[in-house]
């Protein structure tokens, strides 16, 4: 690899990790998730939220033509979007309203549930569009000269490289904040994820209706900001 595929790989890793660092959905499902089953279930969230953050990476890094062709799509990717983070706000609400302990005494959830948690909120996520876009739109920036194949070859395995480390990381986290806490500890995490996925909700929905221009000029800033 020459100096300037390890610059390019060293951007991509920054950005990716000032991506998935950034609190949101997949964040509030993986502290859902690892309060009741620990490191597991909280992991297969950020596992799952891989399939949209490459899906919308590689959308983004074909450059602007093909997402505009997608712009169509945009909305009622949204709203499934938002109708997932309002069934899983009821969903987090009635949970506390239930009885439970973290420790054993109810079987965690399942991680294949968790997994399909992650991607659903990933896929759905409209935010993912305009970031990865305006990614594909700076590679110019980065690379001396036009970018090949290989640049953008290198620079997506530098944001999966990212998006994986901080998976590990972030579920580890989850995992010894969170397992073993009391079922009142437990209940008062749920309430709070489920005002979290609500109010995220309504962000999303804010964000359907902000006009092209204004999301393509704030997706553009945060890639500038990250290098």
């Amino acid at each position: 690899m020459n100096p300037d595929h390890l610059t390019l790989f060293a951007a991509a890793l920054g950005l990716g990790f000032v991506f998935n660092a950034a609190p949101g959905a997949v964040f509030v499902e993986t502290v859902r998730q690892g309060a009741r089953g620990g490191f597991r279930p909280a992991f297969a969230v950020q596992a799952g939220s891989l399939v949209g953050d490459a899906l919308w990476a590689l959308i983004g890094l074909a450059g602007t033509a093909l997402l505009l062709s997608l712009e169509p799509l945009r909305v009622p990717i949204g709203v499934a979007g938002v109708l997932y983070l309002l069934w899983l706000a009821r969903d987090a609400w009635r949970t506390a309203q239930r009885e439970f302990a973290v420790d054993g005494a109810v079987a965690p959830a399942h991680p294949g549930h968790a997994l399909r948690a992650g991607v659903l909120l990933s896929v759905t996520n409209p935010q993912n569009i305009a970031y990865f876009a305006a990614i594909g739109t700076s590679m110019a920036s980065v690379v001396h000269g036009r970018p090949g194949a290989v640049d953008y070859g290198v620079f997506f395995a530098g944001l999966m490289v990212a998006s994986l480390v901080w998976s590990v990381v972030c579920a580890a986290l989850v995992d010894r904040l969170f397992r073993g806490a009391s079922a009142r500890w437990a209940r008062i995490t749920y309430r709070a994820c489920a005002v979290l996925f609500l109010a995220l909700a309504l962000s999303s929905l804010r964000e359907l209706t902000r006009p092209e221009s204004t999301r393509t000029a704030t997706g553009t800033k945060a890639v500038q900001e990250a290098r």
